[in-house]
């Protein structure tokens, strides 16, 4: 079930109606409801992989309460807890990427060898609830958390419909509370929901769908394009998938705060970043946090010397690169961005610009942050090429391909005008991702939100799924 789908639509105002209208006043068969609307939410994709959802709720449900009650082999519980999960995500996410790996380093080495290939289907958002899950029994066993003994409550945090398939990846710590106390309807809560989900739809439906068809016309027949049209589709992929992730986010944030939740922020305008540490802060924060606590930091983090720090740097890259999916690509996508880092960390300026967000107090850049913001940007992008290429093969050709006719007139830049919006639009709602344009009020917001969409946001004419649902 797609967020941009009617289908969605007429879930959700039903969900909304039964919410609050039906057991709005008991907090517990709201999470019922809740449990069951996400278990319907999930299993529109297929039910097969609903009762995959309910055995990884289950392991870390009892081993969370195992690690909390015992007292010789809390270690022990952690570590069975972590290696179901992993089990679980490497069978359906990563075995064939290892057999077809193996297959082909054997035939390097004169051997013939055929490994059985799965022909399973990867469960949406396996990534996100499989790190829910194991965020819980880490803090639990650090001490961080005392578990809850309610599976009820335990499973809506795991499977809460706005943020199940493609995140943000949530803290127990953060979210739980909110499950095992009562809601009550804010109005203003609602309307900052509001201006989230149009913000979302705008995003995704006006911006990254009408990028995408560009996008997919360019990099699958890269041959044929000048290396200023092929640098042309590199730039909008990276607005493509900013506006579709981010998009989601906003809609899933925008869709937790009717029903009376604040979820984690995911994104703070991470393409007005000055350097990449910058950048990391900003983009996919949920990730980036959950590698830093639960990778980084028990690994010795920045204590373990120069060469420690480097090695656990680029292991936490590398990581996040592999989480992304069983390519190649995104591999060297991690390791881009963590040579990319390495000299601020060395230098020991990646924490310079870590409290505002540029221009903060202005309404322009300076000339230095603008060409900073420049260099971040075109860096990430190049990293984006890398990201998106079905291949690495694939993706020298289109770097390749960039260098050819450069200064000639590029073809697509219908695009461009679309790309221009975006970041005007972005540049003015800087300061506070949750509220967008918050200048404009909330009523004029939704109705011109609401038009640009009638409008301008028929993409394809079809429902095109969220790049990160395949994560």
């Amino acid at each position: 079930m797609l967020f941009n789908s009617v289908t969605f639509l007429l879930f959700f105002i039903l969900f909304f109606f039964l919410y609050w209208f039906v057991t709005g006043k008991s907090f517990r068969w709201q999470n019922i409801l809740i449990l069951v609307a996400s278990y319907i939410f999930y299993g529109w994709w297929d039910w097969r992989f609903v009762f995959l959802l309910i055995l990884s709720t289950l392991i870390d449900y009892f081993f969370g309460l195992a690690i909390y009650q015992s007292t010789t082999r809390k270690k022990l519980y952690l570590w069975l807890s972590v290696a179901n999960n992993l089990v679980i995500l490497g069978f359906f996410k990563y075995y064939n990427f290892f057999a077809e790996s193996f297959q082909q380093m054997s035939q390097k080495m004169g051997w013939e060898i055929h490994p059985y290939i799965l022909e399973i289907v990867l469960p949406v958002g396996i990534s996100f609830y499989t790190f829910h899950g194991m965020s819980y029994v880490f803090d639990i066993h650090n001490g961080k958390l005392k578990p809850t003994s309610n599976f009820i409550e335990y499973a809506v945090f795991v499977c809460f419909f706005p943020l199940l398939v493609a995140g943000p990846i949530e803290r127990a710590n953060h979210l739980l509370p909110q499950v095992i106390k009562p809601r009550t309807f804010q109005y203003s809560q609602a309307m900052e929901g509001m201006r989230l989900i149009l913000w979302g739809l705008f995003k995704k439906l006006v911006v990254a769908d009408s990028l995408a068809v560009i996008v997919n016309q360019i990099f699958g027949h890269h041959e044929s394009y000048s290396g200023a049209t092929l640098v042309l589709g590199a730039v909008y992929f990276a607005f493509q998938i900013y506006g579709d992730f981010s998009g989601y986010t906003d809609i899933a944030l925008g869709t937790a705060k009717l029903l009376g939740f604040e979820l984690l922020t995911n994104f703070k305008f991470p393409y007005f970043s000055r350097d990449i540490a910058e950048f990391w802060r900003r983009w996919h924060i949920s990730l980036s946090s959950w590698f830093r606590d639960y990778v980084y930091i028990p690994l010795g983090g920045s204590k373990d010397g120069k060469w420690g720090s480097l090695k656990n740097i680029f292991i936490i890259f590398l990581l996040s690169g592999f989480w992304h999916g069983a390519k190649w690509t995104y591999v060297v996508w991690g390791g881009y961005h963590a040579l990319l880092y390495v000299p601020l960390f060395l230098l020991n300026i990646n924490r310079k610009h870590s409290d505002k967000i540029v221009a903060h107090d202005r309404k322009l850049p300076t000339l230095k942050e603008f060409l900073q913001m420049s260099l971040v940007f075109a860096m990430v992008t190049i990293g984006w090429v890398v990201f998106r290429s079905s291949s690495l093969v694939d993706a020298v050709h289109y770097f390749e391909g960039m260098t050819r006719n450069l200064f000639a007139m590029p073809k697509e830049t219908d695009g461009l005008k679309l790309v221009v919006l975006f970041l005007i639009l972005d540049w003015f709602a800087r300061k506070d991702e949750r509220k967008p344009h918050a200048f404009v009020r909330d009523e004029v917001y939704i109705i011109l939100l609401t038009i640009a969409l009638l409008i301008f946001g028929k993409g394809t004419n079809e429902n095109i799924e969220f790049i990160y649902f395949q994560f």
